[in-house]
């Protein structure tokens, strides 16, 4: 009778065999599944699309806002410039002015 244990164990893996491959996915697809899985994908897409834009033009508002501060920049260097020459226009100007009343007073003494 050693034959039934050999049997068995023959029928055992048989039947192992056999579930195996008659496995079930585990997650079964059906048509609502992949239509639902085609409307996400496409509203991936239009997603992408409708972010390309808004994401040009926040690299064009970052631009223009370095484009501005750089001006602005440039601006203030040219206003500190001005005034320097203003400083040193009226410091010029009152030297001048000042060697011109000691003239008058020098006039005056003779």
């Amino acid at each position: 009778m050693k034959i039934t244990p050999i049997l068995s164990a023959a029928l055992v893996l048989a039947l192992l065999s056999g579930l195996s491959a008659c496995k079930k996915p585990e997650e079964a697809v059906g048509p609502a599944q992949k239509a639902g899985a085609a409307i996400d994908d496409a509203g991936a897409k239009v997603a992408a699309k409708l972010h390309e834009p808004i994401d040009k033009a926040r690299q064009v508002g970052q631009q223009v806002q370095d484009a501005a501060n750089e001006t602005s920049d440039k601006i203030k260097e040219a206003t500190d410039d001005a005034g320097k020459g203003i400083d040193k226009a009226t410091e010029e100007v009152g030297k001048k002015v000042e060697r011109a009343g000691e003239k008058i007073q020098e006039s005056v003494k003779k």
